[in-house]
């Protein structure tokens, strides 16, 4: 007759239980794999790349197609790449990519991952704001009293169209009790303004302009700018040697003012990314790399993916800086909030 053996267990089973848990097994069966380090090498390198490129952009030469400005313009969003390289890392069960990914993932962190905070404060004695209208804006009424919501004490307008001048004007006297206009740009102010003037940014017409407000916190220097477009082109690159020009015009006249608190509101078409634009943020600050919520990205409205309209401070004390609401224009209004000491 034949017998049954069984073997018992500490727990009164009839089976052994597991050596270990199932982590374990799997951390064994990877030390056992001898190509986890082989696989994913082209992942690694790629990884690899994306590192270079954010710890050596201003290596990167503008000589052709100004490769090294677009590349600055746009250089947040190489963290895209890590989450989609990790994927690929542990699929193919490879240590090299893993390895390689992380520390992508470490250098975008420590160039960007200040900015993803909520950095603003509470405080504050001066709201400014800058918006981009678009000239082919189809509603510059309903654009001026959506920017006049933001509650700014200084309100700047770019890309201001001759024939819309007037709406805008209309749209912004009851919040607005000052405002000077110089070609294609304005200043909004509920304080005086005077010495209101072009700035010559070498373009022939007049994009740029220079104001004094005269706030209860003692004058401030308030500039108006929107450098010329760049462009993207296939025979060319990255087009933007006229809006380096005006850049370093502008540099000029913000290193010639003579007030201590200086504003600096506009539309650069570049973000504080780009060595173009050295000149003059070399002696700005900007307020949402200061104190913003977030990238701030500014354009385009649909989708924004770059931040190239600007408030920059020099002696004020950024508090808070933030994006808002989309209007009729292709950019979003971007706004900060100021302390200004006499």
């Amino acid at each position: 007759m034949a017998q049954a053996y069984m073997t018992e267990t500490g727990n009164g089973g009839s089976e052994p239980g597991p050596s270990g848990s199932g982590l374990k097994r799997r951390l064994a069966e990877l030390r056992r794999d001898r190509g986890i380090w082989k696989r994913g090498t082209v992942t690694a390198g790629f990884a690899a790349l994306i590192s270079l490129i954010m710890i050596f952009h201003a290596e990167l030469p503008n000589d052709v197609g100004n490769l090294g400005s677009l590349t600055e313009t746009f250089l947040p969003w190489l963290g895209v790449f890590v989450p989609v390289l990790l994927a690929i890392a542990v699929i193919r069960k490879s240590a090299t990519a893993l390895i390689a990914i992380l520390l992508t993932a470490a250098v975008w962190v420590n160039l960007f991952g200040g900015l993803v905070t909520d950095k603003s404060g509470s405080g504050g004695n001066l709201t400014v704001a800058t918006h981009n209208v678009d000239a082919d804006n189809p509603d510059p009424k309903g654009t001026a009293e959506a920017v006049a919501k933001s509650g700014a004490d200084v309100l700047a307008l770019t890309e201001l169209k001759a024939s819309a001048v007037p709406v805008y004007e209309k749209a912004l006297e009851g919040a607005y009790k000052y405002h000077a206009v110089e070609g294609t740009v304005g200043v909004w102010s509920k304080y005086p303004l005077t010495s209101s003037k072009p700035v010559d940014i070498r373009l022939g017409w007049t994009r740029a302009m220079r104001t004094t407000v005269a706030s209860p916190f003692g004058e401030i220097g308030v500039y108006v700018a929107h450098l010329p477009s760049v462009r993207v082109k296939l025979n060319a690159g990255f087009t933007a040697n006229q809006r380096d020009n005006s850049a370093d015009a502008l540099g000029a006249a913000l290193a010639n003012e003579p007030l201590k608190n200086v504003i600096l509101l506009g539309d650069l078409n570049g973000t504080m990314n780009d060595r173009s634009l050295s000149e003059v943020t070399s002696q700005m600050r900007s307020t949402q790399g200061a104190a913003g919520n977030g990238f701030g990205f500014s354009w385009p409205a649909q989708f924004p993916m770059a931040r190239i309209d600007q408030i920059m401070v020099r002696g004020a004390k950024p508090e808070a800086s933030w994006t808002l609401p989309r209007t009729g224009s292709d950019h979003l209004p971007v706004a900060a909030r100021l302390s200004v000491r006499k």
